[in-house]
């Protein structure tokens, strides 16, 4: 399976492609798409940049799945929707390309790949290098991303393990059909 980890940012979204099969993952790409060359001001313009950007890599490497970082409120509102509204850009274009995407905390990304919560971005990026076998550090956006796939690529088969397991449902009382009212 090849999983598309996403870091969303404003400025700078981070991502990291891994392949999984059992429990080998092998590296295959990783980067960063930037609005920095765009002004600060223009919001819109930065969003199309990450949505193209995230269709340019789903093209390019055809991920099977996503995993995306969830938004931490910040002490800072604006920040916060800012992050917010980049992080909806990423997720539309995963969403309109039809990959399932799974979301995780930056904790919880930093307790699979580091083994604690407070892990610090040096942390994720050695221990992302180990795990991939790279030849050198990837940098902090790019790291953070292969920690979100990896971190999928190990929750993941743990729920597909759970879901065997046991007859899990979903209740549908109270749901409208396909999301829409009538």
């Amino acid at each position: 399976m090849r999983i598309l980890g996403i870091d969303p940012g404003l400025r700078t979204t981070g991502f990291g492609i891994i392949d999984v099969a059992g429990h080998q993952l092998s590296y295959v790409a990783s980067g960063t798409i930037s609005t920095l060359h765009l002004a600060q001001g223009e919001l819109p313009a930065r969003l199309k940049v990450l949505f193209e950007g995230i269709h340019e890599v789903i093209a390019c490497y055809q991920p099977e799945a996503a995993s995306v970082e969830i938004v931490f409120v910040n002490v800072n509102p604006q920040s916060t929707l800012l992050l917010g509204q980049a992080r909806g850009a990423c997720v539309s274009a995963l969403v309109t390309r039809d990959l399932p995407v799974a979301e995780y905390t930056a904790l919880q990304m930093k307790q699979a790949v580091v083994g604690h919560g407070r892990a610090q971005k040096a942390q994720v990026q050695e221990m992302v290098k180990r795990l991939l076998k790279l030849p050198g550090l990837p940098g902090p956006d790019a790291a953070d991303a292969l920690g979100l796939a990896i971190t999928h690529a190990h929750v993941g088969q743990a729920q597909a393990q759970i879901a065997k397991a046991t007859a899990l449902t979903r209740s549908t009382s109270g749901m409208y059909r396909a999301g829409r009212s009538r």
